[in-house]
């Protein structure tokens, strides 16, 4: 596979995490349909299994989704810079504590959004706690679950 097609799937993957935190775009799909098309040009035991794994790791994903509260998000402040805080924190969180770190990069974007805004750290954190209850944590899981497809092809990109 040629540099130029990765590099579109790379950047049809980060469209898809963008996805994820704009409302609208459908971000797990567009991460898997990278995926997927990644598979079907290597045909390797490799690809098979991550799109087998991508998969149903999305599946999995949507029930989760599911049996969370539904999404209430008006009158709750929530900004593009919030959103963008969000993102950055928990792609930051996860190169910097592999994996796990995407959490409390995803919390820490939010609530530090909140200090800057509201000024106080009381204050913060009832707003971060309200907007993790009522959105936060279904984004969340998406964000996460599409890491993980992406951050596994890149595995398989450099290492495979």
């Amino acid at each position: 596979m040629g540099v130029w097609q990765l590099l579109l799937i790379a950047m049809v993957m980060l469209l898809g995490l963008c996805g994820v935190l704009v409302p609208g775009l459908p971000g797990p799909w567009l991460v898997w349909a990278a995926m997927l098309w990644w598979s079907l040009h290597e045909q390797t035991t490799l690809a098979w299994i991550l799109l087998v794994s991508s998969t149903a790791l999305l599946l999995v994903t949507q029930v989760v989704v599911w049996q969370l509260p539904p999404r209430r998000i008006r009158g709750l402040g929530i900004t593009r810079r919030m959103v963008a805080s969000a993102g950055i924190g928990a792609l930051l969180g996860f190169i910097l504590i592999p994996v796990i770190g995407a959490i409390p990069g995803f919390v820490g974007g939010v609530y530090l959004t909140e200090r800057q805004r509201l000024g106080g750290h009381g204050q913060a954190r009832a707003s971060t706690r309200r907007l993790m209850r009522a959105v936060g944590t279904s984004v969340l899981v998406e964000l996460f679950s599409c890491m993980l497809i992406a951050g596994a092809w890149l595995g398989a990109v450099i290492w495979g």
